[in-house]
């Protein structure tokens, strides 16, 4: 996250220590700057507080809920996580600087020249105060959340392309990138945290952007870090079995995925986007709040934005787009009928939204893909290459049920489980992918603290065919394998991955990306002797 957030630095350094004989900054610039520093009163509500320790009226020089990034005079949250405690860091942020400290509970040995503030929950009370921080940067803005298991990413980058224009660009923050208007940074988060989150919204209004498309994701939604912000337009794009890890069930998953829509963040959008080809979306419009506008969308025929006439081609999808004032033809590069789902998500939200749908109507005709979604690699070779994010069973059932109905070949797949995720998935991907291809190598996504043997071990449950996949430790080698098997009409996808450029091991994380090895792999296997 370094880079991410702006600090200002002459207040900053207005905060610096001094000597013990200096009581107050040394020039009078420093002086007039410390004087116009933000008061942590200013920030906090009396409702927000349990318990304080300490003077309420003192100035900050800013927000940290990371003990190595506090700076002079921060304002610093102890935040509890499931691999580390803030609480712990408390006295660190204070020999870095840290003025004032938010906690679920005030430390029994304090400091006097430190402020305490106790409150219920502190990833709330860093929402809430962080919006306010940035002047609540959320609402100058047409803010657009996607959220559902898969298509976020694609639907989001839609969105952009849909309303960007030479004069006005448009905000995004996902998971492969994020524009902050003025820049665009690399992601680590689908949904950061609510500190940066506000602060990245900040930039995109400042940067003059008036509309942001946003993934939230369901961590995003529970823990706290899209509290407060009013989004203009929710879409719901379907809802399978993933993060079973982190959600106890398929309800709970879903009712965590419904507070963007009915209040449960603080505010309701305005309108709201569901897709209703899906059993979770047809729930949802069900159950949405009778104040709340819902464009439907879909292939059924009672979905107010609906596709008719489709085809599915190798190289592209085409269908008549409808809505309630007109109809027009479509044809565009995305493969596969999900592919056809993001479309029309990108133009109901854009038409809950308020948009002129003849404008962005024939938009949908030039988006050309997003990086890692569905990607063709084309380095000259006689079959197909493509590399997705496809990462649960329902993601590779559509992707290898739209591969295999127009490949004229044979369908191979490259695929593996996370480490310390949801073990109950993996034999539903070995099953799935044996369903749909000829043959499979199955081996290392992200394996982090988890041994390799264990998730071959838990895969292994799912092989309906022995006889048509491999186990492979490593993940190049698979990849590899699959490219000598591979022949003229054949198509072999490389899943899991997609965008990603690293392999995460225990603790450790290494360079790696499907799209690069395989192009090398390619121009190495060109040159080969025969």
């Amino acid at each position: 996250m370094i880079g991410y957030l702006t600090h200002n630095y002459p207040l900053v350094a207005a905060f610096r220590s001094l000597p013990a004989t200096r009581r107050r900054p040394a020039d009078r610039v420093a002086q007039r700057i410390f004087k116009m520093a933000p008061q942590l009163s200013d920030f906090l509500n009396d409702e927000d507080l349990l318990a304080s320790k300490g003077d309420l009226d003192r100035p900050i020089s800013g927000l940290a809920m990371d003990s190595r990034r506090v700076m002079h005079g921060n304002l610093f949250f102890a935040l509890a996580g499931r691999r580390a405690d803030g609480n712990q860091f408390i006295d660190e942020a204070i020999n870095r600087g840290a003025v004032a400290i938010v906690a679920e509970k005030i430390p029994a040995v304090t400091s006097a020249r430190v402020t305490y503030i106790q409150v219920t929950d502190a990833r709330r009370t860093l929402a809430l105060v962080a919006q306010r921080y940035y002047k609540f940067p959320d609402r100058s803005l047409d803010l657009i959340g996607v959220t559902g298991t898969n298509g976020k990413t694609t639907v989001t980058n839609l969105i952009k392309h849909l309303l960007s224009t030479s004069q006005q660009r448009v905000g995004l923050i996902g998971t492969v990138n994020y524009d902050l208007g003025a820049r665009v940074v690399p992601s680590y988060r689908t949904t950061p945290e609510s500190l940066e989150l506000f602060g990245m919204l900040a930039q995109i209004r400042d940067a003059g952007c008036r509309q942001v498309a946003m993934e939230v994701s369901s961590h995003g939604l529970d823990q706290h870090r899209v509290l407060g912000m009013q989004f203009g337009v929710a879409v719901f794009t379907n809802l399978t079995r993933d993060h079973l890890d982190y959600h106890a069930s398929m309800d709970e998953y879903f009712e965590v995925k419904t507070r963007l829509f009915n209040g449960g963040i603080g505010t309701a959008p305005r309108a709201a986007a569901v897709n209703i080809d899906d059993a979770w979306g047809r729930r949802l419009v069900a159950a949405a709040p009778a104040h709340l506008k819902v464009i439907t969308f879909g292939e059924a025929p009672e979905a107010i934005v609906r596709a008719e006439n489709v085809q599915l081609n190798f190289k592209s999808t085409s269908f008549t787009l409808v809505w309630p004032e007109g109809r027009v033809e479509i044809e565009n590069p995305l493969i596969g009928r999900y592919n056809l789902s993001n479309l029309l998500a990108a133009f109901a939200a854009c038409y809950a939204l308020g948009r002129d749908p003849e404008v962005i109507a024939p938009r949908l005709k030039s988006f050309a893909g997003v990086s890692g979604r569905m990607e063709r690699i084309e380095e000259g070779q006689p079959y197909n290459v493509l590399v997705d994010y496809a990462h649960t069973d329902d993601a590779l059932r559509n992707a290898l049920t739209m591969l295999r109905a127009i490949t004229p070949g044979r369908l191979f797949v490259v695929f593996g489980c996370g480490g310390n995720r949801d073990r109950a998935k993996r034999p539903l991907m070995t099953a799935a992918v044996q369903d749909f291809a000829d043959f499979a190598w199955a081996t290392s996504d992200n394996p982090r603290t988890e041994a390799i043997s264990q998730i071959f071990a838990d895969m292994k449950t799912g092989v309906k065919e022995a006889s048509q996949i491999t186990f492979v430790d490593e993940r190049r080698r698979a990849i590899s394998l699959a490219l000598d098997a591979a022949r003229a009409g054949d198509c072999l996808l490389i899943a899991g991955k997609g965008h990603e450029t690293y392999q995460e091991f225990a603790d450790t994380i290494v360079p790696f990306d499907d799209r690069q090895v395989v192009r090398e792999l390619i121009g190495i296997k060109k040159i080969k002797p025969v």
